[in-house]
């Protein structure tokens, strides 16, 4: 079995880590290194599509890195126990047609002994907005 660290449980400093291991690995935009910090049967909610496993979770962001061009996201650590992360996120993208959108959410997470996530369950709201208006650009 592979592992993940940080492992569970988790100090605010492990916790932090493992929040930063995940934005890097969500702002590659590569659906195959994110697919591999969940467990192969991981349980998924994003807003309202429901995901079981690697494979789904690889389609899914496959997808979703095809509308969501020039993606950059951020997460904060919100709370933390022994074995689950809560995070608040923002990131921004443009669909095709040029208009720009910031979606803001919370996560939670929970997470096998060998810290790979089982379960991710994210809320998500978006919010048309002008290029110039952006934040996210570095």
């Amino acid at each position: 079995m592979s592992t993940r660290p940080p492992l569970p449980p988790f100090t605010e400093e492990t916790a932090r880590r493992k929040v930063q291991a995940a934005q890097d690995a969500w702002n590659s935009r590569d659906p195959e290194r994110v697919a591999l910090a969940y467990t192969e049967d991981s349980e998924w909610r994003n807003r309202d599509v429901f995901l079981r496993g690697r494979e789904e979770i690889r389609a899914f962001l496959r997808e979703k890195w095809r509308r969501e061009l020039d993606y950059r996201l951020r997460k904060e650590l919100w709370t933390y126990t022994d074995h689950r992360i809560s995070v608040r996120f923002t990131y921004e993208w443009h669909d095709v047609a040029g208009q720009w959108w910031r979606s803001y959410g919370n996560e939670q997470w929970e997470f096998a002994a060998n810290g790979l996530m089982r379960r991710r369950y994210a809320s998500i709201n978006d919010l048309a907005i002008a290029e110039r208006d952006r934040q996210l650009t570095d």
